[in-house]
């Protein structure tokens, strides 16, 4: 996994000056993907104590909804859950630093609870905050990121904004795994990176975001570090038939499309709903 905290300040060191702010980018021309991702900002992620994630609202999210904060399911204070394990509806404090569109932070969130989350088929968690949607932006002018209700497509042009980091990095959408297993823990179909997307510890958590519609399309949670086969911090894909691969220093995300139907009304998760296949308890 894209490591918290620890992992996160290991990679620095390892990584160095090859790990460059987006600003620090060189001049490309307007019409290449580097260029078009300047337009995705910081607006609307957070830090966490020892991660990345972001405000995040569904389509039918209503203005007095209890906003939402989206992460890994890795990165809860409770710990990693264990494969099959689900935390739904679990009383939580946690705070996040709100950033503006700059990368400033300028006002602290708090968890009222941890709505989901979970480290089986997915990798994600989604914090229940105590102020709604409208609170937020009429005290800090920042909107929510909406979450896209379609499966993103090869090719699309993303930028995965770090909140912890306060970094972007921007690459395309390369494929997909059918399976994606690393260590005890398998997820389904995800969203592997084309190799400029050179995510590090505490990128765990950040909003994987469309550069054309601007909606989060996945959440970043690992890569292969060292070329080892399925092992922690080195994930490998299995296809349909067993196959595995494994492509050392590729990174990954788990995608959001299939949060969509398990929101319902008020905002709160319903796993009985139409079309969610979210893992149960």
């Amino acid at each position: 996994m894209n490591k918290p905290l620890v992992g996160a300040l290991l990679s620095v060191l390892f990584l160095g000056a090859g790990v460059a702010p987006a600003a620090a980018s060189t001049a490309t021309s307007p019409d290449t993907t580097e260029a078009r991702a300047q337009a995705v900002t910081f607006a609307g992620t957070v830090a966490l104590s020892n991660c990345s994630g972001s405000v995040v609202r569904a389509p039918s999210s209503q203005p007095g909804d209890p906003a939402l904060v989206l992460s890994n399911g890795h990165c809860l204070e409770t710990g990693f859950p264990g494969p099959g394990e689900v935390v739904l509806n679990r009383s939580s404090t946690r705070t996040f630093t709100l950033l503006n569109a700059a990368g400033s932070g300028v006002g602290t969130l708090r968890a009222s609870k941890i709505a989901y989350g979970t480290m089986t088929d997915t990798d994600v968690s989604l914090y229940q905050l105590t102020r709604t949607y409208a609170q937020i932006e009429s005290s800090y002018g920042i909107k929510a990121l909406e979450l896209d209700a379609a499966h993103p497509v090869v090719g699309t042009a993303i930028t995965v904004a770090s909140g912890y980091w306060k970094r972007t990095y921007s690459c395309a959408v390369d494929g997909f795994a059918y399976r994606l297993k690393e260590g005890a823990w398998t997820w389904k179909d995800s969203l592997r990176y084309t190799s400029a997307c050179q995510t590090i510890g505490g990128t765990s958590g950040s909003p994987v975001i469309d550069n054309a519609t601007g909606k989060v399309v996945a959440v970043n949670n690992t890569g292969n570090e060292d070329g080892q086969r399925c092992t922690d911090n080195n994930p490998c894909e299995v296809d349909e038939n067993g196959t595995v691969t494994v492509r050392e220093g590729i990174n990954y995300a788990q995608q959001t499309y299939g949060i969509v139907p398990c929101i319902g009304t008020g905002n709160q998760i319903d796993l009985n709903r139409s079309g969610c296949a979210l893992p149960k308890p």
